[in-house]
């Protein structure tokens, strides 16, 4: 049940009483579902493995639901709890920060979404030389009164070399960068660069921000004895993440970009583990 104050005054403004109308009855009686802020842009820090702190800048919206009696909510105290938690984030942060954000709003359920770029410092698979590469990261949390939510994504880019294509020429084998993406629901502690080294090692071949002539050999031979159709890449990244028991539940997709066609191959895969195992 929600609880709010149906006193229509508020001193939140200071000694001075201002009048609360957002904490007022409303005659229509219907329920809103998801009611807040979308699209702020704000700087946030993230937490890294090895324990410090990396600047991000995020898109995010926080919604609350409104329940039928209530005139409106606060929209003040949204960008409140988000200056509170914005420091030192994580998907297990984003939880509470969004459970802090219920209980401030006196609402039943709240909903936060997170997106933005994430850099990992990759080294080239021969010479080592260290390049940042991107990664598209997003957090969604959610906290009902019963229970609490939280989904990471994870999008990466890759290499997939075509298994027809090597097989019927003479020589050579079409190419192309792919984008895998994981959504998953997870037990314990899962970073955002478990889940990108998982998606990268279901492609025929990582990529790299920083190549020398050694390592484009490399990737290029590598990419050539792992060839893989958007179905192989799919189901090796179910495979492994079926294999992890951290992962309760999962969304993944491989989209190839292809070389040779005016359309991409696309493939995707939705499965709940526990579902499975009770089943």
């Amino acid at each position: 049940m929600s609880i709010h104050s149906s006193d229509p005054t508020s001193l939140e403004s200071g000694d001075q009483a201002l009048p609360d109308v957002q904490g007022l009855s409303d005659h229509r009686r219907v329920a809103i579902d998801k009611v807040g802020v979308s699209q702020v842009r704000y700087p946030i820090q993230l937490r890294t493995p090895a324990g410090g702190r990396t600047p991000a800048s995020a898109v995010i919206d926080m919604f609350v639901s409104l329940p039928a009696d209530r005139k409106g909510t606060h929209m003040s105290r949204f960008m409140e709890v988000l200056g509170e938690h914005s420091h030192g984030l994580d998907p297990l942060n984003v939880r509470e920060m969004c459970r802090v954000l219920r209980e401030r709003l006196h609402a039943d359920d709240a909903y936060v979404r997170m997106a933005f770029t994430y850099f990992i410092n990759k080294f080239a698979p021969v010479t080592q030389k260290p390049g940042l590469l991107d990664y598209e990261v997003e957090l969604d949390a959610a906290s009902h009164v019963d229970r609490d939510d939280v989904l990471l994504t994870v999008a990466a880019s890759a290499t997939s070399l075509c298994p027809c294509s090597k097989e019927i020429s003479a020589f050579g084998a079409h190419n192309q960068r792919c984008r895998i993406a994981a959504s998953v629901r997870f037990d314990g502690e899962l970073l955002i660069e478990d889940l990108a080294e998982i998606l990268e090692s279901a492609a025929s071949c990582e990529v790299y921000s920083v190549l020398k002539r050694p390592d484009e050999k490399f990737v290029t031979e590598e990419a050539y004895k792992n060839p893989k159709f958007v179905e192989d890449i799919i189901r090796d990244l179910a495979t492994a993440l079926d294999r992890d028991d951290r992962i309760t539940w999962f969304r993944i997709s491989s989209e190839n970009f292809e070389s040779i066609h005016g359309h991409n191959a696309y493939a995707e895969i939705v499965r709940d583990k526990r579902a499975a195992t009770a089943s």
